[in-house]
């Protein structure tokens, strides 16, 4: 067994420990979609600039760059978890490089994500007549992909340098706001005030919930979305470079 599949067999092994942690990545992206989405199309009414376009199918882009942001950020935990009580650093000791090490935990999380994308996407076509877009699938696939390992390498950084649980917490609760509500997941962002619409469009994840939105339901333009495809793979690349070298410092 190689290291990479060594690692993604433990993280496998934690998982099947308790049921309940499969059932939920595979299947509380669909609980926010049926929450959410049903209510808010049901009781408040929503547009968009493409008339016919409903809420449960401009908030699936939505929960599902969610759902890959909170693999990320619970694996981040996992991950500061293993270095606050030593096994991290036995498992420096073993035969193989510390990418390795990054690479073969985002391996499997991307396999989760992958999975889950897969569940959300096809029971909200079956329950809630969502209208998808088949050939954009493989867009789909690589957004959830690289969305999961880019917001996993943002998190590692933090999950490396931080010491303390408390300002660890504080910093990961930060972001989730911040990053969430400040982003196009939730709702359209041409009616909202320039400032907001500024600070939306420099947010990584609207980034993401864009490409996931062009690729489900073919929500947006294709020039723009190319651009924020490109960004997000940039965002991608240096997160993962800097958690490298934070991985690479520890001692």
């Amino acid at each position: 067994m190689n290291a990479l599949t060594a690692i993604m067999a433990r993280e496998g092994q934690i998982r099947a420990t308790n049921l309940t942690f499969i059932f939920w990545d595979l299947f509380y992206p669909l609980g926010y979609l049926l929450v959410f989405g049903v209510g808010i199309n049901a009781s408040l009414g929503f547009s968009t600039a493409d008339v016919g376009v409903s809420y449960n199918a401009f908030f699936l882009a939505g929960v599902l760059a969610m759902a890959s942001f909170g693999i990320a950020s619970n694996t981040s935990w996992s991950f500061f978890l293993d270095r606050d009580n030593g096994i991290f650093y036995e498992m420096l000791t073993y035969p193989m490089s510390r990418s390795q090490y990054l690479l073969g935990k985002v391996l499997f999380n991307v396999l989760v994500a992958t999975a889950q994308a897969a569940v959300t996407v096809g029971l909200a076509a079956v329950l809630l007549d969502v209208p998808l877009r088949s050939t954009g699938w493989p867009l789909l696939a690589g957004a959830t992909m690289v969305g999961t390992a880019g917001w996993f390498f943002f998190y590692a950084v933090f999950a490396l340098r931080i010491r303390r649980n408390d300002a660890f917490n504080t910093v990961t609760s930060i972001f989730y706001f911040v990053f969430l509500f400040a982003s196009s997941m939730f709702y359209p962002l041409d009616p909202l005030p320039s400032g907001f619409r500024a600070a939306a469009y420099a947010n990584p994840i609207t980034w993401q919930v864009d490409v996931v939105r062009y690729a489900t339901v073919g929500l947006g333009d294709g020039r723009t979305i190319a651009l924020e495809a490109g960004a997000f793979l940039l965002f991608t690349a240096v997160s993962f470079a800097a958690a490298v070298v934070a991985l690479r410092n520890q001692e």
